[in-house]
């Protein structure tokens, strides 16, 4: 395992982590009796083979159904001083429920202190008011830092680039968790913005989000050669000293395998990966256009800048990952999330929109006239039945 200095925390953390929202029994919480003994064995299974690796960092969460449940069965067992261990609340109106919350998160985890404590879902201005408003989450958390029970405390997020760096720029955060990986680097300023700070910087779900990687299409798997899709999405990250850790959001122990491959190239990175992000390049603009790959973002707002708040700048950009790349299953499982997401993944689909009323949303688009046939275009490859967040589900 490799380490690097998690921002101005000084913490030494692994470049893999070990997330915690696959291996649970279930996304709701669960009483002790409903846990299955298999599932049980297979959590305590894939954290000890975590720790046996080097990967000492175990990050959860409170809305992650029974994982604090089913982690509190083994934690308390272990060594407590190597272990890094991470939790998320998220943040609310009321601080007191606030602050009940997290001390529920402890009850179940069996734990005196979290070394990491996440506002989880700062995703838009009303998640980032309840934090930094005078008395709000932020301030309960500092308060929870001084008394003991919490090492450092950072932020979780979903949100657009602009919120992330407005809760960047508010200085109390010691890291943030953020989307940001080859198919979606649209968040780099913010990752700019936090090693500014000397902050710590966290990957969330490279290799779900970051295109299904565990299933890749065998276009994006050539692309890709010699290494797996998976392996240089990793290496792609980590040649970034700015980002820390990539969270490995493992189902099982076998899940590590791939990503301690990766690490086989790790002090070779920039050359590994070059060929490849060529040829990743040199293909989306054969397949779309060098223009527009360069620009094809400029000028899209925000969904609710959209006639029935279609979320335009999503939908082009997983369209564009279906015609270069044949992420179609990636494709669709987030296209159908659209309209059932709230504020972790906003906006509709494009079924039914004003097209006059879309183009004049677009008027400083370089592309506005070929965007309504994108939509729907992506919308005749991409509907079919609704999804919804798996904590949800």
């Amino acid at each position: 395992m490799r380490y690097r200095r998690f921002g101005a925390t000084g913490v030494q953390i692994p470049v893999l982590s070990c997330g915690g929202m696959r291996y649970q029994h279930s996304w709701n919480d669960a009483s002790p009796d409903e846990i299955p003994a298999d599932s049980q064995a297979n959590l305590e299974a894939t954290i000890r083979r975590a720790l046996e690796v080097g990967i000492n960092h175990i990050e959860t969460a409170r809305g992650y159904g029974s994982s604090e449940l089913q982690l509190g069965r083994i934690l308390p067992q272990l060594p407590r001083a190597p272990m890094l261990v991470q939790t998320k609340v998220a943040p609310s109106a009321s601080t007191d429920d606030f602050l009940r919350t997290f001390d529920k998160s402890m009850s179940l985890l069996g734990l005196d202190y979290v070394d990491f404590f996440s506002l989880h879902g700062i995703n838009d201005a009303v998640t980032l008011g309840h934090a930094l408003r005078k008395g709000g989450c932020l301030e309960a958390a500092h308060r929870l830092r001084e008394e003991g029970r919490v090492r450092h405390v950072g932020f979780s997020t979903h949100a657009p680039t602009r919120i992330i760096v407005e809760a960047i720029e508010s200085g109390g955060f010691a890291y943030v968790n953020l989307h940001w990986y080859y198919i979606n680097p649209f968040n780099w300023p913010a990752v700019e913005r936090a090693a500014a700070r000397d902050m710590g910087v966290f990957i969330i779900s490279p290799s779900d989000k970051g295109g299904m990687l565990y299933r890749p299409p065998s276009r994006l798997e050539e692309l890709c050669a010699p290494l797996t899709p998976m392996a240089f999405n990793d290496l792609f990250c980590l040649a970034r000293p700015e980002v820390h850790t990539l969270s490995i959001g493992a189902s099982r122990p076998s899940d590590f395998d791939a990503h301690l491959a990766a690490l086989e190239h790790y002090d070779r990175i920039a050359e590994t990966i070059a060929p490849i992000e060529q040829r990743l390049r040199e293909e989306m603009e054969r397949v779309l256009g060098a223009d527009w790959v360069a620009t094809w973002w400029k000028g899209i707002g925000e969904p609710d800048a959209f006639p029935g708040g279609v979320n335009v700048f999503e939908i082009v950009r997983l369209w564009n990952l279906v015609k270069a790349f044949d992420l179609v299953e990636f494709g669709k499982m987030r296209y159908n999330l659209l309209g059932n997401g709230g504020h972790w993944f906003p906006g509709a689909k494009a079924g039914e929109f004003d097209e006059t009323a879309l183009l004049a949303a677009l008027r400083d688009s370089p592309f506005a006239d070929r965007i309504p046939g994108i939509l729907r275009e992506a919308h005749a490859l991409l509907a079919g039945e609704e999804k919804k967040r798996m904590s949800n589900a």
